[in-house]
């Protein structure tokens, strides 16, 4: 969940003050977050999921495929799709969200189908994975979607919810990383790869990727200069007798 308006809190959702028949876009401005929330009950672990051709060209946020959503909210209660609401649906809405999951336990790593449901093990220990991608800016309208900036910091929280004894979803039994906003860095690729350990290995790809540029540039400036030079025809006179 990430803060988009200025007043959006953490606790409620982003805190609107309004009930599910009176929430809107103009009396819950301000309060709004974005979301993005992927059931894995369905999806197939190592496999792309998210915004996809068919659900992005009736222009909301939904997955038909493995449920990795995207959804804005004013409180728990006026939680939608993004492009869906209270105030009739928009055509331009999209899923910007992908994303896939694995678990330690799995050791095929030839891929799965969903047919081999279930995956893993009953109670099998391990750790899960998530990964999941998202580009800074989105062609949103509505205010719906984080705009994320490099150099700046946006706020964010996540939470997992995780079946116990074959217990039911319910709202309370979350695991949250904190009890409040948590402030996400948006940093650009070159500083954050000055702090890794690969800055030797990234230095000495873009020299070569820079040398390979600078000979690419000669080679077609003296393919261009080769052929728009003038160039000097010698004739030789011939004779040519008619019998």
């Amino acid at each position: 969940m990430f803060q988009i308006g200025q007043s959006a809190t953490y606790h409620d959702m982003g805190g609107c003050k309004e009930g599910t028949d009176t929430c809107t876009s103009k009396t819950c401005k301000g309060h709004e977050v974005d979301i993005m929330h992927f059931s894995i009950g369905n999806a197939i672990p190592g496999r792309l999921y998210g915004g996809n051709p068919i659900d992005n060209a009736k222009g909301n946020g939904g997955d038909r495929f493995g449920h990795l959503v995207d959804v804005y909210a004013w409180t728990p209660h006026c939680r939608y799709l993004d492009g869906t609401g209270p105030s009739g649906n928009d055509s331009s809405a999209q899923n910007n969200w992908r994303g896939a999951w694995w678990h330690s336990s799995l050791s095929v790593q030839s891929g799965f189908v969903q047919e081999d449901s279930p995956y893993g093990s009953d109670g099998g220990k391990g750790t899960y994975y998530f990964e999941f991608s998202r580009p800074l800016r989105t062609m949103d309208c509505l205010q719906q979607d984080v705009q994320f900036t490099i150099g700046q910091s946006s706020k964010i929280s996540a939470a997992f919810w995780y079946p116990i004894d074959e217990t039911p979803w319910h709202g309370s039994g979350h695991f949250t990383i904190n009890c409040d906003w948590v402030s996400l860095d948006i940093t650009s690729g070159g500083s954050k790869l000055t702090k890794s350990t690969s800055t030797s290995s990234w230095d000495l790809a873009s020299v070569f990727s820079l040398l390979f540029s600078v000979i690419a540039l000669c080679l077609s400036v003296f393919a261009i200069y080769r052929i728009s030079r003038p160039r000097n025809f010698q004739f030789s006179p011939m004779e040519v007798s008619m019998e």
